[in-house]
C-alpha cells in the first residue's frame, strides 16, 4: 500500500525562485503569482535581480530571484521562505539564508557539479552542511529531465534549456495543488505566435507535476488558507502598472486628455511603457530628451488643458525641482511620481529606499509648498495616482506621488474597480458669471485659481493691461 503524502495546512506561505539571470526566474514567479490569485489567494511579490552587468553563469553575482508571498492576510512579500527553488549551488548559497527552518529547497541536482560548486566559491563538498541547511532538500535532476523531454522536439539544446524554469514551476504548482489549466492557459497566451515553443513548455511543465507525484511519500505538500474574497475580476498588478491604471481612470473621470512626459529612469520607466501602449485611450506619452524636458512638457501639456503627468526617481526629481517650482507658482495642476530608489547621486537603480521624502517637501528654491502623497502597497498605487491627479486637478496645484523600487516591481492580487466606485473630478473651471471679468490668478470662494483652457471662447488671457488690440494694432 502506497504512503500518503504529508500535507501541511499553513494560512501563507513564502516561495523563493532562484537562479542565473537568464533562467527565467522572474517569469516561473509572475506564473505561480498568477495561479495564485486566480484561486483567491492574497500575494504580494518582489523581485530580485542583480544591478551588476550579467555575470558568469553559475557565479554568485549572477544570481536573480522572485518570491511571492501568497495566502491570507498577506502584506508584504515576507523576509524568510517556506520553500526555495535553487537552480544551481550558486543561487542555493545566496539564498539559503533567507530559508526558514523546516523549510523546502528545491534543487537542480544536475547542476551540483565540482565545477558547478567551484563557480559557486563553496569550499567543500558537501554544499548542504556547509550552508547549515536545516530544511526537506528536494534534489530533483531537472537539467536531465527536460532534455530528456525534449529530445524529440526539434529544439536545440540552448532552447531546450531556457523550459528548466516550467519543470521547476511544474513542481512547485504540484506541492501547492495548484491546477494545471492555469499556468498552461498563461503559456498558450504567452506563446501565441510559437507553438512549438508552447508545446515544449507544455510538456515540461507537466514533467515537473507529474514528478511531484511520484516523489509524494518523502516531502511535505501544502494546503493554503485564502482570505474571503470580494465577489469581482481580480488580476496581478504590479505597482508600476497600477499607477498608470490610476492616471487613466482619472483622466477618464476628469474629462481630461491625459498626457505623460517622461525620461526613462529605473525603476519609474514601467509606466512610461505602460501609458505608451494606451493610445487607444487617448493618452498621449513622449520620452522626452532629458528629466528636464519631461515636467517642461507636462507643465505646457497642463497649461493646455491636460491630466499632465511626469516619472522619475531620485535623481530625476533633483533635476525636476527648477521647472516644478515653476508649476507651483504659475498654480497648474501637475502631477509628478517619484518612484524611489537607492541614493546618493544617481543611486543604485535596482535597489530600493524611502529618502526622497525631504525633497519632495522641500527641494525648491523659493516657498514652494505643494501636495505630497504616498503610496503603501502595489495595489494601493492605483488609490493614491487617481487621488494625486484628483488633487491636482480640483485644487490646481502639483502633486508628488512617491513610490518606491519594492512597490513598484513588487505585485499583488487587485480587484478591478466597479461603476460608481470612484468619484468624477471636478475641474475648476472658469464659471460662465466671470467670464467678463476673469484675470489669470482669479479665485474661487476656497481660494482655488480657475483653469482657463487656452482656445476657450471670451477667456483669451489678460496680460498686465498690456495687451494689443489686435483690431486696431495698437
Amino acid at each position: 500500500m502506497a504512503e500518503k503524502a504529508k500535507v501541511q495546512y499553513r494560512q501563507s506561505i513564502v516561495v523563493r525562485f532562484s537562479g542565473d539571470s537568464g533562467d527565467g526566474m522572474q517569469l516561473a514567479g509572475n506564473i505561480f503569482s498568477n495561479v495564485s490569485a486566480g484561486l483567491g489567494d492574497r500575494i504580494s511579490t518582489f523581485p530580485d535581480y542583480p544591478a551588476e552587468v550579467r555575470a558568469p553563469q553559475g557565479s554568485l553575482g549572477g544570481v536573480s530571484g522572485f518570491q511571492v508571498h501568497i495566502g491570507h492576510g498577506v502584506h508584504t512579500p515576507g523576509d524568510e521562505c517556506d520553500v526555495l527553488v535553487a537552480m544551481n549551488p550558486a543561487a542555493l548559497k545566496q539564498n539559503a539564508q533567507f530559508l526558514r527552518k523546516g523549510g523546502a529547497a528545491i534543487v537542480d541536482i544536475d547542476t551540483f557539479t565540482q565545477a558547478g560548486l567551484d563557480k559557486a566559491l563553496y569550499t567543500t563538498t558537501e554544499p548542504y552542511e556547509e550552508l547549515g541547511l536545516k530544511a526537506q532538500v528536494i534534489e530533483a535532476p531537472i537539467t536531465t529531465m527536460v532534455k530528456e523531454a525534449l529530445k524529440d522536439s526539434g529544439l536545440d539544446l540552448k532552447s531546450q534549456l531556457k523550459c528548466r524554469n516550467m519543470f521547476a514551476l511544474g513542481l512547485v504548482c504540484w506541492l501547492f495543488n495548484r491546477p494545471m489549466e492555469a499556468p498552461l492557459k498563461f503559456l498558450r497566451a504567452k506563446f501565441a505566435g510559437k507553438p512549438e515553443v508552447y508545446e515544449a513548455n507544455e510538456l515540461v511543465i507537466k514533467g515537473g507535476y507529474n514528478y511531484g507525484h511520484n516523489i509524494h511519500a518523502t516531502v511535505s505538500t501544502y494546503r493554503i488558507q485564502s482570505d474571503e474574497v470580494r465577489p469581482g475580476i481580480y488580476t496581478d498588478v504590479s505597482g508600476n502598472k497600477a499607477t498608470a491604471w490610476g492616471l487613466i481612470k482619472a483622466s477618464e473621470m476628469s474629462g481630461r486628455p491625459l498626457f505623460l512626459g517622461s525620461y526613462p529612469i529605473t525603476p519609474a520607466t514601467d509606466i512610461l511603457h505602460e501609458l505608451a501602449k494606451r493610445r487607444d485611450l487617448g493618452v498621449k506619452a513622449i520620452q522626452m530628451e532629458d528629466e528636464i524636458g519631461g515636467i517642461c512638457s507636462a507643465i505646457g501639456a497642463s497649461f493646455a488643458g491636460h491630466l499632465a503627468v511626469t516619472t522619475t526617481s531620485g535623481p530625476g526629481l533633483a533635476l525636476k525641482s527648477e521647472a516644478l517650482g515653476l508649476a507651483v507658482m504659475a498654480e497648474l495642476p501637475l502631477v509628478l511620481v517619484d518612484v524611489q530608489r537607492g541614493g546618493p547621486s544617481t543611486g543604485l537603480p535596482t535597489k530600493t529606499e524611502q529618502t526622497d521624502l525631504l525633497q519632495a517637501l522641500y527641494g525648491r528654491s523659493g516657498e514652494s509648498p505643494l501636495v505630497v502623497l504616498a503610496a503603501a502597497s502595489p495595489t494601493d498605487c492605483f488609490k493614491m495616482a487617481f487621488q494625486a491627479a484628483r488633487i491636482a486637478i480640483e485644487h490646481m496645484t502639483p502633486v508628488v506621488l512617491l513610490t518606491d523600487a519594492f512597490i513598484a516591481n513588487g505585485s499583488s492580487a487587485w480587484r478591478i474597480p466597479e461603476e460608481g466606485e470612484y468619484p468624477v473630478i471636478k475641474p475648476n473651471y472658469v464659471p460662465a458669471a466671470v467670464k467678463e471679468t476673469w484675470t489669470p490668478y482669479m479665485r474661487n470662494a476656497l481660494g482655488i485659481r480657475y483653469w482657463a483652457i487656452p482656445g476657450t471662447p471670451g477667456l483669451e488671457h489678460v496680460v498686465g493691461g498690456l495687451e494689443k488690440d489686435y483690431n486696431t494694432g495698437v
